[in-house]
C-alpha cells in the first residue's frame, strides 16, 4: 500500500502522461480528466507492490489505455469538444509543431496512441506493445502507417 505522501508525488510526476495517452485516445479533455481521476484512484487503491518507477509509470499507462478504451465503448460517452478549442490553449514553439499536432490528432486512436507512447513517452516497439496489450509487429505496423499517414497529410497541407 502507498504513502499518502507516495502516491502525492507519484501522481504529480505521472498525471500528465497519463492525460496526453488517455486524450490521444478519447480528443476530449473531460474525458481524459476522468480517464486521469480514475487511474489514479486505481493507484490509491491498489496494493500492488512495484519493482521501481519504470514498473509505476508502465502500469499507469496501461491503466489508463484501458479506462480509455472502456470509456469509448460506453453508451453514454459524450461528444468531445472541438479539437481547435484544446490546440488553442497549448503553445508550441514553432508552427510546425501545431501542423504536427493536428496532424496526429486527426490520426485514428490506434494510431494516436502508438505514436504518442513511442515519440513522445519514449517507450520501445515492445514496451508499447505491452502497454497496448497487442503483439509488437502490430505496433511496428501501426507506426509504420501512422508515419506514412502523418507524411501524406503534412505533404498535402504544404501543397495548400
Amino acid at each position: 500500500m502507498l504513502t499518502k505522501e507516495r502516491f502525492t508525488q507519484l501522481a504529480q510526476r505521472y498525471m500528465d502522461t497519463i492525460f496526453r495517452v488517455a486524450f490521444s485516445y478519447l480528443k476530449s479533455r473531460e474525458d481524459a480528466d476522468d480517464v486521469v481521476q480514475n487511474t489514479l484512484l486505481a493507484l490509491y487503491r491498489t496494493d500492488r507492490e512495484f519493482d521501481g518507477e519504470e514498473h509505476v509509470k508502465a502500469w499507469l499507462i496501461r491503466v489508463a489505455a484501458n479506462e480509455s478504451k472502456k470509456l469509448l465503448r460506453s453508451p453514454w460517452r459524450r461528444r468531445g469538444e472541438p479539437l481547435e478549442d484544446y490546440e488553442n490553449t497549448l503553445r508550441f514553439d514553432r508552427p510546425e509543431d501545431r501542423e504536427l499536432y493536428a496532424a496526429i490528432m486527426a490520426l485514428d486512436g490506434k494510431y494516436r496512441a502508438v505514436i504518442v507512447l513511442y515519440y513522445y513517452e519514449g517507450y520501445s516497439i515492445r514496451e508499447t506493445a505491452q502497454l497496448l496489450g497487442v503483439p509488437p509487429a502490430t505496433v511496428g505496423t501501426r507506426l509504420a502507417r501512422a508515419r506514412e499517414k502523418l507524411r501524406l497529410s503534412l505533404t498535402e497541407a504544404e501543397r495548400l
